[in-house]
C-alpha cells in the first residue's frame, strides 16, 4: 500500500509541476481581471457540478469571509447553493440551464466568471459562459486534460493538461484557487498584511473574544 500511496502523491505533484509551468502568466492575469473588478465594484460568480461545486461554494466563502488575512469582505456567489433556484429551473426548463438562468439574473458586465468543469464539457457550464460572453462578463475556465469547448469558450483558460483524472484536476483546482484568493488579497489588502497578524498567530485569548474561526479552511 504504502506504494500506491507514493504514487498518487507523486501523480498530484507532477499535474501541479506541469500546470505551473503552462498556466503561470495565466494565473497574473486572472488575478489582475479579478482585482480590477472588485475596485471597480464587480463581482466574481462561481459556479460547477458535483466536486467542482464545492470548489465554487469553498472558494466564493474564501473570498466573501476571508482568505488568511482579516480584511474586508469581497463580493463572491458561488451560483451552486441556491436549492431552490437550481431545482426549480432543472425542472421547469432543463438541467442544462441552472447556471446559465442565474447569470443571467444576477451578472452585470464587467463581473467575473469561474467557470468550473474537470471535462471542459459540462452543458450547464457552456450554456452558462455563454451567457456570461453575451452580458460582457470576463470567464474564467478551470478544466483538464484536452480542456474540451470550454477552453476554447472562455476568456482565460486554467487547464490541468496532465491528466484527465478528475481527482488530480480538482486537487490542482483547488491549490490554483487558494493561489488567486492569496494575491488578490495582497493586491487590494498589501498595506493590511503588513499591520495586521493572521487570525493563527494570535493570542489565544484574542482569538477567543472574537469567537471560533469561520473561515472554510480545514473543515
Amino acid at each position: 500500500m504504502r506504494r500506491e500511496i507514493q504514487a498518487i502523491f507523486a501523480e498530484s505533484i507532477a499535474a501541479k509541476q506541469r500546470f505551473l509551468r503552462e498556466h503561470a502568466a495565466t494565473i497574473e492575469r486572472v488575478v489582475q481581471v479579478a482585482v480590477d473588478a472588485l475596485r471597480n465594484g464587480k463581482k466574481i460568480l462561481l459556479f460547477g457540478n458535483g466536486g467542482s461545486a464545492a470548489d465554487a461554494q469553498h472558494i466564493a466563502a474564501e473570498f466573501v469571509n476571508r482568505y488568511e488575512m482579516d480584511r474586508p469582505p469581497l463580493p463572491a456567489v458561488a451560483l451552486t447553493t441556491d436549492t431552490s433556484a437550481l431545482t426549480s429551473i432543472a425542472n421547469d426548463f432543463s438541467y442544462e440551464e441552472v447556471f446559465s438562468k442565474q447569470v443571467e439574473a444576477l451578472g452585470r458586465a464587467g463581473d467575473v466568471a469561474w467557470a468550473i468543469s474537470t471535462s471542459g464539457n459540462s452543458p450547464s457550464i457552456l450554456r452558462a459562459v455563454e451567457a456570461c460572453r453575451r452580458l460582457g462578463i470576463h470567464t474564467v475556465g478551470f478544466t483538464g486534460g484536452s480542456g474540451g469547448k470550454l477552453a476554447k469558450l472562455v476568456d482565460m483558460s486554467l487547464c490541468v493538461s496532465a491528466t484527465t483524472r478528475t481527482a488530480r484536476i480538482q486537487e490542482t483546482h483547488i491549490l490554483v484557487g487558494h493561489t488567486i484568493c492569496d494575491l488578490v488579497d495582497r493586491a487590494l489588502f498589501g498595506d493590511l498584511q503588513s499591520r495586521v497578524a493572521p487570525v493563527s498567530a494570535r493570542p489565544a485569548a484574542r482569538r477567543a473574544r472574537r469567537g471560533p474561526s469561520r473561515s472554510v479552511r480545514g473543515r
